[in-house]
């Protein structure tokens, strides 16, 4: 279990930042900024499920998620080499992948069919939902910068399961929508 008593170090006072194992990194290496980024990702989720009181179901696969955040924050920190380690890391295992696809599956069964892209919008937690999955977008895209970096390595599941968050929030923010049926949709040239 972690354990922090004291909350300030004085260590990043350079502009680095220590990770689970390794030499210090830059506070915007691209590894930082990618597990940075999922932390980013966590809160945006954290203040869409102050508006969940009337969708408890919704409300519980958020809060596992945001544990598994944790967990993927931990693997994007502890990089892999070809060292054996000292101890067992925490990865994202594909089974946290196919419970999003579960959850993904058990959401979309209800909603209204898509007559047009959706825009980020309705409801306060929709709208949330909407701005967390924006956000997963950004980290997926710098995770795949970092796997494709030189040196560096990120799980297949990792990128899977980032992947895969981004469409349960699309489908979380239009549940959360009436089921799709609040929807705001996008009108093509209707502004012109």
């Amino acid at each position: 279990m972690v354990k922090l008593n004291k909350i300030y170090t004085k260590t990043g006072d350079d502009g680095t930042t220590g990770l689970v194992a390794g030499p210090r990194r830059l506070k915007h290496d691209l590894r930082v900024e990618s597990y940075g980024t999922v932390d980013e990702t966590n809160s945006a989720i954290g203040v869409a499920r102050l508006h969940m009181a009337d969708m408890p179901a919704l409300d519980a696969m958020l809060m596992r998620i945001q544990n598994d955040l944790f967990d993927l924050g931990a693997d994007l920190s502890t990089p892999e080499t070809d060292e054996p380690p000292a101890y067992e890391p925490l990865r994202i295992i594909d089974h946290q992948v196919e419970r999003l696809e579960r959850h993904i599956d058990a959401l979309n069964v209800d909603l209204e069919p898509l007559r047009s892209f959706v825009l980020p919008a309705g409801g306060p937690a929709s709208a949330h939902l909407h701005l967390a999955r924006t956000i997963a977008r950004r980290a997926e895209r710098l995770m795949v910068a970092l796997s494709r970096s030189k040196g560096e390595r990120v799980s297949p599941a990792a990128l899977k399961y980032i992947n895969r968050l981004s469409d349960f929030l699309f489908v979380a923010a239009r549940h959360a929508n009436d089921r799709g049926r609040a929807d705001v949709l996008w009108v093509p040239g209707k502004n012109r």
